[in-house]
């Protein structure tokens, strides 16, 4: 007989997925024993949706969760009766993790397992064979040829057997450095907030083969760098850092100058322009994949074997290319740490993720960081504009992708941003956008500077600078905004136009704003959506993306009246009204 407790907040359905009531007073326990063992899909405001796979239950067992813990979790929260199949699943896929062991024997690398099944089943593999030597005299365990480490971790996983890897790392050349106890830039107090001391005790795990390889999942603004850098500190030695671009890359350096001890001369850059290899070397991925020819060898490789690194750190390993997988899987001697703020990934390589860079250690929600004031409440508005008949005009012979970019550059969009200037008098605004001509456009009627990927160095900087100490309230910034650069008071983001549906891009963008403001925690998100074209039809899926996260995304759309103005906008400003930001 089905058991109904109409009290309790979840519904656990035999598709593998779980729906928790946000209204519920237990919710907050609920999701955060759950969030143990299922990844959330979406978080949007009365029901999250949360899903069981291999994957997370591999996740949830490398941090020490037993299936048992995990079916009494769906007992205790449960509506109905926890379907069958899914305890079944839980009980299959929950126990794989472990049960082959990684390890180190006489000096050798060997595969173990309790379960000889297992044994034979691996050693009949025909892709496993050229990894293997020969077997332990008991069948429960085989030792494996020189450099397997990574690729037998691979090759395992895709056939649904995770592998626990115990064979220890090599501890890299030592390196002395420690945190301030006061910001080089500002002499203000630092220290490492709760959840960023945590998450470096977790990838840290005693110093035992249990840590030292694992992937950190936080939103943007919550500090991935410092807590990359807080692993960097308790592992005492060389580290190899590989981030997105060339911009990540001074970023890093920024910040291990202004809350470390490391000196200058410690840290080295590898990019396009600098090839240097110091105790700390910050590469982009983009060198690292640069080839002369399509079949020709990746020449920057090398970097991996250029310094006896202790730690490599993959910032953004959401973005990790495909072929540093083939130098990541040569690399597993190493501590590796992966920081993102997603693990989806366009590709589905995140089992690859799991065996190379490690498990999911830590993932902290972005609305329990709200909370606690750690990131800014933000508040998503998407305004609807209409295209004026001219421009209707040429979108409706136009081919797709020109049809996008009319939509984006609508010319009315220009007039709703000078309506959202007049209210936020007081806060630092950023105007995002995808193409040069509208950006510059817009600077000349702000009379505000536009920031490119041309624009110099030193002038980016000197504007970071003019920006962040409020000498510079609007500043216009095209793609380059999307990656790792630190604007960190900007409380107000103007999106005129954006990539197609790229969700991953509305996260990098919104992330520009959620940083900490101080009193009035607020921040404010517009999206500015050319109505009844292509560009709405993408916007609803980076919407969706901000919806999933559990952000409210208000709508509002503008018309002209008969006068041939705009109508007033309520929706807008009764938002203005109620989170006490009214200008004007």
């Amino acid at each position: 007989m089905t058991h109904h407790r109409p009290e309790k907040p979840l519904i656990v359905q035999s598709d593998r997925t779980l729906l928790l009531e946000v209204a519920h007073p237990d919710f907050e326990q609920a999701r955060d024993e759950i969030a143990r063992f299922a990844e959330l899909v979406k978080s949007p405001e009365h029901i999250h949706t949360f899903r069981i796979s291999p994957l997370s239950l591999w996740n949830a067992s490398a941090s020490g969760v037993s299936c048992d813990e995990m079916t009494a979790t769906l007992e205790r929260w449960t509506k109905y009766q926890t379907p069958q199949n899914l305890l079944q699943e839980i009980l299959d896929h929950g126990s794989r993790y472990g049960r082959l062991k990684l390890v180190q024997k006489d000096g050798r690398l060997a595969l173990e397992m309790e379960d000889r099944g297992l044994f034979w089943e691996i050693e009949r593999q025909k892709n496993l064979q050229e990894f293997l030597s020969e077997p332990y005299p008991d069948q429960r365990g085989v030792f494996l040829k020189e450099g397997a480490r990574g690729e037998i971790k691979l090759r395992l996983i895709r056939l649904g057997h995770p592998v626990q890897d115990m064979a220890g790392f090599k501890p890299g050349d030592p390196l002395e450095l420690s945190l301030r106890d006061n910001l080089q830039s500002s002499n203000k107090p630092f220290g490492l907030r709760p959840y960023q001391r945590a998450a470096v005790d977790v990838f840290h795990a005693g110093g035992g083969p249990e840590g030292g390889a694992g992937v950190l999942v936080l939103p943007c603004g919550a500090g991935k760098t410092i807590i990359g850098i807080g692993c960097m500190v308790r592992l005492q030695t060389r580290t190899l850092v590989l981030t997105t671009n060339v911009t990540a890359v001074k970023q890093w350096k920024q910040e291990l100058l202004d809350k470390t001890t490391l000196e200058d001369a410690s840290i080295g850059l590898y990019t396009g322009d600098t090839k240097e290899i110091k105790p700390v070397t910050i590469a982009t991925y983009q060198i690292l994949t640069y080839r002369r020819a399509k079949d020709a060898p990746f020449e920057h490789f090398k970097l991996f074997e250029a310094a006896n690194w202790g730690l490599v750190i993959y910032d953004e390993v959401h973005t990790l290319p495909a072929p540093v997988f083939r130098a990541v899987a040569e690399l597993q001697a190493r501590r590796r740490l992966g920081l993102t703020a997603t693990l989806v990934r366009e590709d589905g390589k995140e089992e690859d993720v799991f065996s190379l860079i490690g498990p999911k250690r830590v993932d902290v929600p972005w609305k329990a960081l709200e909370k606690d004031g750690f990131i800014a409440t933000a508040h998503c508005l998407e305004i609807r504009v209409p295209l004026p008949t001219d421009e209707r005009m040429d979108y409706a012979v136009a081919d797709n992708r020109a049809r996008f970019r009319i939509a984006s550059e609508n010319s009315l969009k220009l007039a709703i941003i000078d309506e959202l200037l007049s209210r936020h008098t007081r806060d630092s605004v950023l105007v995002i956008g995808q193409y040069l001509s509208q950006l510059r456009a817009i600077g000349k009627r702000l009379k505000a500077p536009v920031l490119t990927g041309q624009t110099p160095e030193k002038e980016r900087e000197d504007l970071y600078r003019r920006f962040r100490q409020g000498e510079l309230r609007v500043l216009i910034v095209s793609k380059v905004a999307n990656f790792a650069i630190d604007l960190p008071d900007a409380s107000v983001a103007i999106q005129v136009s954006g990539t197609f549906g790229s969700r991953q891009e509305e996260a990098q963008r919104l992330g520009r704003i959620l940083r900490p403001k101080g009193e009035r925690n607020l921040s404010y998100f517009y999206s500015l959506v050319s109505k009844d074209t292509n560009e709405q039809e993408f916007a609803r899926n980076r919407q969706l993306f901000l919806t999933e996260q559990g952000y409210k995304y208000l709508i509002e759309s503008r018309y002209f009246d008969d006068s041939g103005s705009l109508n007033e906008p309520s929706v807008w400003h009764g938002l203005l009204r109620e989170t006490g930001a009214w200008a004007g």
